[in-house]
């Protein structure tokens, strides 16, 4: 694999800025949230297509060539939406597989954004094997979740703009599902500021990859097997997180869904279980931040389902 340099982040915040949003961030004191730090989140939820996901794909279809036949993606749900919009963004097809449990609200999104939706199977795994069976039939264009630099760079960007407007950090704290996310901050950030994976227990890739000594297939179970339910952490971001040597941590199902709704009660912010996963980390003492210290916290995606406010909103090729 390819290892991803500061440099090609660089390129790739240059090439996706017409497409995505910057997102913002907010500072909380910690002590308001029982925790002996300043807390920087980083708003990545106001993202495009709900989820950081839409920086890798636009990346990818942005700098790379695309088949007539379109483009295709396996996903739980955000890295569909994000490849459906670079698709329709840029005039391609896209063909998106997701697992029957994915977020009602996602796929909503995927039809909103004119993609073929193939639900196949209970788990991501199950949708990336039907995505190389339809791939070994037509001539399209495969758009990798995590696992690859192009895609990984373009997610490298939110740590990048993370740095240049939070300034200095003491950590940044992620969660992981396949690690492109991760693995793209890690790459961006080397050992400058020190990187923290935060996974639940039924989806903890980059947890069982630590204690392997590499990537292994997972069981995947729970909250956020929708989201984080990789089954196997990608070598690309393995290799970046090993380099800058990443903490992990693992929080259970019960934790990320408190956090979830402690975010929701303190800070009015709305994210999927998983999302919450750092924040969990943090609140539960799983991971301690040096006391008054200034910690990042990235909430990457946030397509859930609200009772009461409707259906998912449509995102439209020119809502960047």
């Amino acid at each position: 694999m390819t290892a991803v340099t500061p440099d090609q982040i660089d390129a790739a915040a240059r090439a996706i800025a017409p497409h995505v949003r910057r997102t913002p961030i907010i500072e909380v004191p910690g002590d308001t949230l029982g925790i002996d730090a300043t807390l920087v989140f980083k708003l990545e939820y106001l993202q495009v297509t709900g989820a950081f996901k839409a920086r890798g794909a636009v990346h990818y279809v942005a700098t790379q060539p695309v088949s007539a036949a379109g483009v295709v993606a396996a996903s739980g749900g955000n890295h569909g939406a994000a490849v459906a919009y670079a698709a329709h963004r840029f005039g391609h097809e896209a063909h998106i597989f997701v697992p029957t449990t994915a977020n009602p609200a996602k796929v909503e999104r995927l039809v909103s954004l004119e993609a073929n939706v193939h639900s196949i199977g209970h788990t991501y795994g199950d949708a990336a094997d039907a995505a190389q069976e339809y791939l070994a039939e037509h001539d399209a264009t495969s758009i990798a979740a995590f696992d690859d630099p192009v895609v990984m760079a373009g997610a490298g960007t939110v740590a990048r703009e993370f740095e240049a407007d939070a300034g200095e950090l003491d950590a940044m704290l992620l969660a992981v599902g396949g690690g492109g996310l991760a693995g793209g901050a890690a790459a961006w950030c080397g050992d400058r500021i020190p990187i923290v994976g935060c996974e639940t227990v039924g989806t903890a890739s980059y947890a069982a990859a630590v204690e392997a000594g590499e990537p292994v297939t997972v069981p995947v179970s729970g909250v956020a097997a929708d989201h984080l339910g990789a089954r196997r952490v990608g070598q690309t971001p393995w290799e970046a997180l090993q380099h800058a040597h990443a903490e992990s941590v693992v929080v259970t199902d019960d934790e990320v869904l408190d956090a979830q709704a402690r975010l929701w009660r303190l800070l009015r912010v709305v994210v999927e279980p998983g999302v919450a996963a750092p924040f969990a980390a943090l609140y539960t003492g799983r991971w301690k931040p040096r006391p008054g210290g200034r910690v990042g916290v990235v909430l990457c995606g946030a397509n859930v389902v609200v009772p009461g406010l409707g259906r998912a909103e449509p995102v439209s090729a020119g809502d960047a």
